[in-house]
């Protein structure tokens, strides 16, 4: 149906297919305008029309337009537990549809890696489910077709529903089972009254939610048999089994809950999500009171339970590699230059067929050839993708030293700069620099500036002592490549210089501040002049650390002489010579 590479209404590039049903597709995607990360639902109007000779005329009008009504309902409901809606329209045969790409796993493969789940983290999900239920039936729409496979729980835990209307769409008023005998629902979630007569309500979700209790619990849906007829027919007819039947522990309150749910009849069951949520609230884990915990790193899978612990705790920060490895980068803001591409990767052992797979799908000399062409196109999203997918299983196949490998990890790394994603940076740089300086000491240029790029990740993280240690055992070497004439720019020198002072004024020392500002404002002027950009820039950090230190106590507040480091410059002052401060500048519009 589609290609990889398919660039989709004009700006969605396609990238790796991400689910398939009857009508359609789901592909994981690149907004090229935007360089994000979004899915791209595909639906497919010459199949949804293919029988009776509806593929023509009317009938094609009408199914555009009921996906663009369904559409705007969609994107019009605002929910953290449902997937935003981003653009809609048609490509060629198919109907489009972009929306957030959520990360984490589905709910089908949390089932499949950890099922049965523990009771706290399964009542989690379907009081998520339930909540983003309500804010659906509201409008109202009905879902239709909640099944694992829709719910996707992020990594944080929160719980978040997809799919939401795009079956109602495709038939909007036939039975269950289509005209070419392809089944559009899902049948081991399917309420019975869909199953029978195509009739869906709020009920028949929470129907659907029962299923997927009932799976948490106990590792599979309540009805199973060897055909998809066969299980519809046991919605039907055959009463479910008590979960504590299955497994004691689960609490009676849940289990009347699940038998609820699966009533046969609509009016038996729950009247709507609400009640749901409120009979699911006693069985909610509490939240705890400890912060170390909330702040733990996330374990390998997803845990629902985890927003009702720790409610609207931050995102727990990564620990720290073990061996901690000075490291630095040049300031990465808005304005950091672009990262090259690798130039042209020579061949030979990473070329060749399945051995250069790395279990990935991409090989890594196709990477290093591809990555060029989305550097030059700007779709920075893309280059970190790929390079995050391959590099592991490159690093362990060829070694981190292998040239190709070490290529595409500078390529990664400086674009995790430029999209300022420093954390993630960090570990990259550490990596190259021990590898340079393994391989030609730990004073070669390249083991030096991939050591300064760490320390600026470890800088913009807020890591300041880190920091301002790792740039006080750069300057030294720095300095000695220069005075040995290995280097001929003092440009790094002087801005590692500069950063050291910003540190000490933001570490609580401005005197140190001070006397490494004052001296480098002395050398920078006499090499640019009084007027330099530069040089104003230095007089005004000194101006604010002086400030701070000859303000008598009994004066007014002044400001707190602690800049942010992260800003790369320091704040504002106020025109007016400071006592005992040699530079100080009349609104920096004159010299000393």
């Amino acid at each position: 149906m589609t290609a990889r590479d398919r660039l989709v209404g004009g700006r969605y590039r396609l990238a790796e297919k991400i689910g398939h049903g009857g009508m359609g597709q789901v592909w994981a995607a690149y907004d090229e305008q935007l360089d994000r990360r979004v899915a791209v639902k595909l639906l497919r109007t010459d199949l949804a029309l293919a029988d009776d000779g509806r593929g023509t005329g009317t009938a094609r009008t009408e199914l555009r337009e009921r996906f663009r009504r369904e559409c705007r309902v969609t994107a019009g409901l605002d929910h953290p537990g449902l997937v935003t809606v981003y653009d809609a329209g048609e490509d060629g045969d198919d109907l489009y549809l972009v929306m957030q790409r959520v990360p984490g796993l589905s709910l089908a493969d949390l089932v499949a890696e950890d099922g049965p789940l523990p009771v706290a983290r399964a009542v989690a999900v379907a009081a998520q489910v339930c909540a983003a239920l309500a804010a659906v039936h509201a409008v109202p729409v009905v879902h239709r077709d909640l099944k694992p496979s829709n719910v996707m729980v992020r990594d944080d835990g929160r719980v978040v529903v997809l799919d939401l209307g795009i079956a109602a769409v495709l038939e909007p008023d036939a039975t269950r089972l289509t005209r070419t005998g392809g089944l559009v629902g899902s049948p081991p979630y399917m309420a019975p009254e869909q199953a029978l007569s195509a009739t869906a309500d709020p009920r028949s979700d929470l129907y659907a939610l029962g299923c997927m209790l009932h799976e948490m619990l106990c590792g599979e849906p309540p009805f199973r048999a060897p055909t998809a007829l066969g299980v519809l027919h046991r919605h039907a007819d055959d009463p479910p089994v008590p979960l504590r039947e299955l497994r004691p522990e689960v609490p009676a309150a849940l289990e009347a809950l699940v038998l609820a749910l699966l009533a046969k009849q609509p009016r038996d069951r729950p009247a709507d999500a609400q009640e749901v949520y409120r009979l699911l609230l006693p069985l909610l884990p509490a939240a705890e009171a400890d912060p170390a915990a909330a702040l733990r790193p996330y374990g390998p899978l997803p845990d629902p339970s985890r927003p009702y612990r720790h409610p609207l705790a931050p995102q727990p920060v990564a620990p720290r590699p073990a061996a901690p490895q000075p490291a630095g980068p040049s300031a990465a803001g808005p304005s950091a230059p672009r990262p090259p591409g690798p130039g042209r990767p020579a061949p030979s052992p990473y070329a060749d067929g399945a051995a250069s797979r790395d279990g990935t799908g991409t090989g890594l000399a196709d990477a290093c050839r591809r990555v060029p062409e989305l550097l030059d196109a700007g779709r920075l999203s893309e280059v970190i993708d790929l390079a995050a997918r391959v590099l592991p299983a490159a690093g362990k196949r060829h070694g981190d030293e292998a040239p190709l490998v070490r290529t595409l990890r500078r390529v990664y790394a400086r674009t995790l700069l430029v999209e300022r994603r420093y954390r993630t940076a960090l570990p990259e740089w550490r990596l190259l620099a021990r590898a340079a300086a393994a391989e030609r000491g730990p004073d070669d240029a390249e083991a030096l500036e991939c050591r300064r790029q760490a320390a600026v990740c470890l800088e913009q993280l807020g890591e300041n002592a880190a920091a301002l240690a790792e740039y006080r055992e750069l300057l030294p070497l720095l300095q000695a490549r220069l005075d040995r004439g290995l280097d001929h720019d003092p440009g790094r020198v002087l801005d590692l210089r500069e950063r050291v002072g910003r540190l000490l004024a933001a570490e609580g020392d401005p005197r140190g501040a001070r006397e490494v500002l004052l001296q480098l404002l002395l050398d920078e002027e006499r090499r640019h002049g009084p007027h330099h950009p530069g040089v104003v820039r230095l007089r005004e950090g000194l101006e604010w650390v002086q400030r701070g230190l000859r303000a008598p106590a009994s004066a007014p507040p002044v400001p707190d002489p602690r800049p942010d480091p992260r800003s790369g410059s320091w704040p504002a002052v106020r025109p007016g010579p400071v006592p005992g401060n040699p530079y100080a500048s009349d609104g920096g519009r004159s010299g000393p």
